[in-house]
């Protein structure tokens, strides 16, 4: 007798720009359906655990110097490092993406939730669809360019040129919105995103 199918989970990548309020829209999600999330920024922080084969590739290619004395990765400096070098940037993508998309999958397929919620930041700039083609949904969490710069400047408590930088360090909007199947516009309240959330989630898995 032939083993019984494994329930079908729906998998959906959330992203989107900087400060659009992609993590709290995560959140909300987590909160309706507990364990659903899989965070591409604990992937990258595992990815480069002491120890690793991660952090012993970024060393080889940055230098031991970014060895904290904890043994952990100064992810500050590196981010430092390679903000303003595309070429260093590039390189540092080659070695840890791969290693963050094995971390997530292996974890989207442990997850027992009927939706898992990838929560991937540059999944844009990563190659998009090409390379996750297991995603079932895009979720693009957006809002306007200028409510965009004025959360950022507001969050981060810096001045406008590095936060024109920051948010120019990413694909355009016009990009991702490309991508997306499913768009949550975040110009109102926290409370308005998670009531946004709530009505796609019901949408995602309807009940009956």
């Amino acid at each position: 007798m032939p083993a019984p199918a494994a329930p079908h989970r729906l998998r959906v990548g959330l992203t989107g720009g900087i400060a659009s309020g992609k993590s709290t829209a995560a959140r909300a999600f987590e909160a309706l359906h507990p364990g659903c999330l899989v965070d591409a920024d604990a992937a990258a922080r595992a990815v480069v655990a002491p120890g690793s084969e991660g952090l012993a590739a970024v060393l080889a290619a940055f230098g031991e110097d970014l060895r904290r004395p904890d043994g952990q990765l100064d992810r500050a400096a590196l981010r430092q490092r390679v903000f303003a070098d595309p070429a260093a940037r590039k390189q540092l993508e080659s070695l840890l993406h791969p290693r963050i998309r094995a971390w997530m999958r292996e974890r989207a397929a442990a997850a027992s939730t009927p939706l898992v919620l990838l929560d991937i930041p540059l999944l844009t700039e990563g190659g998009g669809r090409a390379a996750w083609p297991e995603l079932e949904r895009i979720l693009v969490v957006d809002l306007p360019p200028a409510l965009q710069r004025q959360r950022l400047l507001a969050r981060d408590g810096i001045d406008p040129a590095l936060a024109e930088a920051m948010i120019a360090a990413q694909a355009p909007r016009e990009a991702r919105l490309a991508l997306a199947d499913d768009v949550l516009v975040n110009t109102g309240t926290p409370e308005d995103l998670a009531a946004a959330v709530a009505r796609l989630a019901a949408r995602y898995l309807p009940k009956g």
